[in-house]
């Protein structure tokens, strides 16, 4: 195990992104294979089913982009799922209302999630409030402002033919998952902002040790309200892709993807604790969760049993977290 682990192309990739990937194909193939004899004969294999469950894992993996770089801190943010459906609420009611240019809504969507970024990162870096308080208080104060925008009515983006859907290329152009081009691209970009910049490898520090970061004479406050903005900006770029795929926004909504976010984080190998991150990883952890709903949903089941199998998953993935980092002290 250990000459297949320092084999060359495997630490360019990184032994457990290739666990993961793994993970992939296994359920995929066995959802290939139980969809059929607990379904009424459904086909798993359909290049549909594919392109459904990537349409998914856009909008989760965006998000999940963004909360990493907040739990690289060491801290959390609950308020991104309902922050993504304010972002899509307000922008699609500007569009459709008050027939401003679909560039200008797309502006108005990621400047919304900015805005909830600077929120989070000035009350969590500068008031010192913890950010599990901090992040609730916004998701409500999200849900909140996108109902009385919209007076609580839903709003529905162009669909595909009509004046001003051109964004819908950003997810699928015909059969080709464009989006999924555009999550890796983001995803090796925010990788870069991590890993090879000083911004990045702040955060990764503060995460680390904040006290130590702090006395060394860098100002904490600063970087670390900069990956709430990061998470924020890219809560607001994952609504486009939401009504991308989805058309129709609801307001009040949202919580749910907290979760399936910041467990793609987790199974990609971000620690918890802070100081670890792996944009990739939260890459492949989103489409592990993308397959599993889509999989659980072609077997016939409800999507109850995907919340309860993502919270098994997250437990497991901390668990391990936990245990890895006891045998290194």
């Amino acid at each position: 195990m250990e000459k297949f682990k320092n084999q060359p192309f495997v630490k360019a990739i990184g032994f457990n992104r290739l666990v993961l990937i793994g993970v992939i194909i296994l359920m995929y193939f066995l959802f290939a294979l139980l969809t059929p004899i607990l379904h009424g004969g459904a086909s798993f294999l359909k290049y549909e089913r594919v392109l459904s469950a990537l349409n998914y894992a856009y909008f989760i993996g965006f998000l999940g982009l963004g909360v990493t770089f907040v739990i690289a801190t060491g801290g959390i943010d609950f308020s991104i799922g309902p922050v993504m459906f304010t972002s899509a609420l307000i922008s699609g009611y500007c569009l459709k209302q008050y027939h401003l240019p679909l560039g200008l809504a797309i502006v108005i969507s990621l400047l919304i999630g900015v805005v909830f970024g600077i929120l989070n990162g000035y009350f969590v870096a500068y008031r010192f409030l913890p950010s599990f308080i901090t992040s609730m208080a916004s998701m409500q104060i999200a849900k909140g402002v996108g109902s009385v925008f919209t007076k609580t009515q839903s709003v529905t983006w162009p669909a595909a033919g009509m004046p001003n859907s051109w964004f819908r290329s950003l997810v699928r152009w015909g059969n080709v998952p464009t989006g999924l081009i555009l999550l890796f691209v983001v995803a090796a970009i925010c990788a870069v902002v991590l890993n090879k910049t000083k911004a990045g490898r702040y955060i990764l520090c503060i995460g680390t040790n904040k006290e130590a970061v702090r006395l060394s004479g860098v100002n904490t406050k600063k970087w670390e309200m900069l990956a709430y903005v990061l998470c924020g900006l890219l809560a607001g770029a994952a609504a486009i892709f939401y009504v991308g795929a989805y058309t129709t926004v609801q307001p009040g909504l949202g919580d749910t993807f907290n979760n399936e976010a910041i467990a793609a984080c987790v199974m990609g190998g971000t620690s918890m604790a802070g100081g670890i991150a792996s944009m990739l990883g939260t890459v492949i952890g989103a489409l592990i969760v993308a397959l599993m709903q889509e999989g659980i949903l072609a077997m016939g089941f409800t999507i109850s049993y995907q919340y309860v199998l993502t919270g098994i998953i997250v437990l497991v993935a901390v668990t391990a977290d936990t245990l890895s980092r006891k045998r290194k002290v």
